[in-house]
């Protein structure tokens, strides 16, 4: 795993409540995941990113991911929070990147935001 990996797994993945995480940058369309067998395609990518040009159609109709329709619980600038029955997605958006996590049944969806959240705030502090 790469520097970036690392900081996912130790900073997300190890808090149990995070079953996923990718870090995306915006300008080069890709994605760096943790685990390294988490893989997003170049379309699941392009629609992450269209997300936060698009939050008030993602508010009212949510967006399909992953072969599933998540329902928009929040979205704003800088962060959009999606569910489907119990797994979710939390989105947080920095200058040049957007950090991607999911959870699933089992894990608090509060933990997973709060840890999705603090990370982008250490990201954005760094210009990352």
């Amino acid at each position: 795993m790469n520097q970036i990996q690392n900081l996912l797994y130790d900073a997300l993945i190890k808090t149990q409540h995070v079953e996923s995480a990718a870090l995306i940058k915006i300008r080069e369309t890709i994605a760096l995941t943790s685990p390294p067998g988490f893989q997003l395609q170049p379309q699941q990518v392009r629609v992450i990113i269209d997300a936060f040009k698009s939050a008030p159609v993602i508010r009212r109709e949510g967006f399909q991911f992953r072969d599933k329709i998540y329902k928009c619980v929040r979205a704003d600038k800088n962060s959009i929070y999606a569910k489907c029955d119990n797994d979710g997605l939390i989105m947080v958006k920095t200058k040049s990147n957007i950090l991607l996590t999911t959870y699933r049944d089992g894990m608090y969806p509060s933990v997973c935001a709060e840890a999705t959240e603090k990370l982008g705030c250490y990201f954005r502090e760094k210009e990352i």
